[in-house]
């Protein structure tokens, strides 16, 4: 893998990442089953394979970066002088945690855990900061983002159906860090 650098975001950085393609191709979606009996709610999560491949949209859009990066941390990847991926992230919204709401990789740069890196770099942020845990969103309908989460231990921990504009489910993941 080509040499990279994670370091904080700056205003140079920003029309590179917005130009990244952040849509995805997945032919899964996790599906939510929500049973509610009185006093109980059940909810599982399951992984179910669609009839088709689907092009997923980032739930943000990409246009509106230049214009919101400033509002919480984010790290950039870059390789050489270049940006190639970003993390955002908040120590505001839950106490002690790190909230991740953005993991972004260019086309050229998936698949080589570059990903892996930009959720450990923002979690050594948060520990840096003496917070506890790490929390990540990701839409239900991506499912490459959750099969990663899972596999580096994080555990689901809960869900927002209409979270984003978009009007998708988000699930959240949770570990200690």
């Amino acid at each position: 893998m080509v040499e990279i650098e994670i370091r904080s975001t700056v205003s140079t950085d920003l029309a590179r990442l917005s130009a990244l393609d952040h849509t995805i191709d997945t032919d899964y979606v996790w599906q939510l089953d929500l049973h509610r009996e009185v006093g109980q709610v059940e909810v599982s999560l399951r992984e179910v394979r669609l009839p088709r491949t689907v092009r997923l949209e980032h739930p943000r859009p990409a246009v509106e970066l230049p214009d919101t990066w400033h509002l919480r941390p984010m790290l950039s990847a870059m390789s050489g002088l270049e940006a190639v991926a970003y993390v955002r992230f908040s120590d505001e919204l839950v106490p002690h945690a790190i909230w991740i709401t953005d993991v972004v990789v260019g086309k050229p740069m998936r698949g080589k855990g570059l990903a892996r890196k930009l959720l450990a770099a923002a979690e050594a942020w948060g520990l840096q900061r003496g917070l506890r845990r790490a929390i990540v969103e990701v839409q239900s309908k991506n499912a490459p983002a959750v099969r990663m989460v899972q596999k580096l231990g994080f555990e689901f921990c809960g869900y927002n159906d209409h979270y984003y504009s978009t009007r998708d489910v988000a699930l959240f993941f949770a570990r200690s860090i």
